[in-house]
């Protein structure tokens, strides 16, 4: 079968006149021989509005039953999109993660996906049945409903991708495509109309909200041929390909600013082997992700130094009891916090080999007297930590300074 999967975001199937015209578009598709699968997101607004109605029952709802009720809100567009499809005279079914054999960890609220069993989905298809599968769900080894995060439905439909071996994997939003930078932030943004997986995962991990990053992973890994594309009109979207040769004229290829993080710091921490081991093994045990990390001392001879990290702003009340833990434990000085910050990075195959870009970064903050708190590089991305109410402003310098616009 030459199957094709696509996923629509939450804007997307965000009224019921616009399931119509998703399933219209879906029509199209199966009209040009394609066995479409298709993953959706919660209307606009619902997975919110859920996580509230349990949050003004306690700060910190239980992991399980969140997922639970939260889960609720892709079931209602899987079928409402399949009653849709059924007024137009198609066939169509719609499937939870348990139907759609979606098997997860149990790590609630952020489950993995390890498998997934495609038998149930093949069948239906072979019935010509177009078939609609709840994002963002999965089920862990005893049946227990799991979600996977915020954006989850990205990595719900390129997993099915590649188990499915589908010959592509359209990710539909309500942008034309990946840009420059955040066109809400910058005016002269460009659309990308191709980007690396590599970049795209940085992008994606470092603040981009088009696609979710475990998406990515999961794309370069398994080789699916993924495009982000707009639901509200057919223009051409941004292909997310293999390196090539050609992109490296490109010293940067986009800009981002990721606002919900915040930073951590343990002050006057013994100095010796194991220590940083402790603090983020504790963290790692406790399904934290930590995004930044930095380490200092005063001297060679001051017997302790202060380590820095940053995590995300969900997690921070779970982190500050970790590390006030920890700084009982070590005998270190203070914990200090802080969620009045943003990551800004620049991102680029090109950086492999062109020298200067972190000096030109740094340059362009300082002439507008924006302090840095923390730096963070990979061969193909500069990052830093910034108060959080200089990153627009850092953006917006940024993609000038880089000329982002010609790219």
């Amino acid at each position: 079968m030459n199957i094709l999967v696509q996923k629509y975001g939450g804007t997307s199937v965000g009224s019921i006149e616009r399931i119509k015209n998703v399933a219209s578009r879906i029509i199209e598709y199966k009209k040009q021989g394609y066995a479409m699968v298709v993953t959706v997101s919660a209307m606009a607004g619902e997975t919110d509005r859920l996580i509230n109605l349990a949050k003004q029952i306690t700060p910190n709802p239980d992991g399980r039953e969140l997922d639970m009720m939260v889960s609720t809100g892709e079931q209602v567009s899987i079928a409402l999109l399949a009653i849709a499809l059924h007024s137009m005279g198609y066939k169509a079914i719609s499937m939870n993660a348990y139907q759609a054999g979606i098997y997860t960890d149990s790590v609630y609220t952020k489950a993995k996906i390890g498998k997934i069993n495609t038998d149930r989905i093949i069948k239906e298809l072979e019935k010509d049945n177009i078939v609609i599968v709840a994002g963002f769900q999965g089920i862990d080894e005893n049946y227990n409903i799991t979600t996977l995060g915020r954006g989850g439905s990205d990595t719900t439909a390129v997993a099915l991708a590649a188990a499915l071996k589908a010959t592509k994997c359209e990710i539909y939003t309500d942008v034309d495509g990946v840009y420059t930078a955040d066109p809400r932030i910058v005016k002269e943004a460009k659309k990308l109309d191709e980007i690396t997986y590599d970049e795209m995962l940085e992008l994606a991990s470092l603040g981009a909200k088009v696609l979710h990053s475990r998406s990515v992973e999961f794309a370069k890994k398994y080789d699916v041929v993924l495009e982000v594309k707009n639901s509200f009109n057919n223009n051409p979207g941004t292909i997310i390909v293999k390196e090539s040769n050609k992109m490296e004229k490109f010293v940067v290829s986009g800009i981002t600013c990721k606002k919900d993080e915040a930073k951590v710091n343990i002050i006057n921490l013994p100095d010796r082997p194991g220590v940083a081991a402790k603090i983020f093994t504790a963290l790692a045990n406790n399904n934290v992700n930590v995004n930044m990390i930095a380490q200092s001392s005063l001297d060679d001879n001051s017997g302790v130094n202060n380590i820095s990290f940053t995590v995300s702003r969900d997690d921070l009340p779970k982190v500050k009891k970790i590390a006030e833990d920890i700084k009982k434990e070590l005998g270190a000085k203070e914990v200090i916090t802080s969620d009045n910050i943003a990551i800004v990075s620049l991102v680029g195959i090109g950086m492999k080999t062109n020298p200067g870009v972190a000096g030109k970064m740094f340059k362009v903050l300082a002439k507008e007297n924006i302090n840095i708190e923390m730096i963070g590089t990979s061969e193909i991305k500069i990052s830093v930590v910034i108060k959080e109410e200089f990153a627009n402003k850092a953006v917006q310098l940024l993609h000038k300074a880089f000329e982002l616009e010609k790219v």
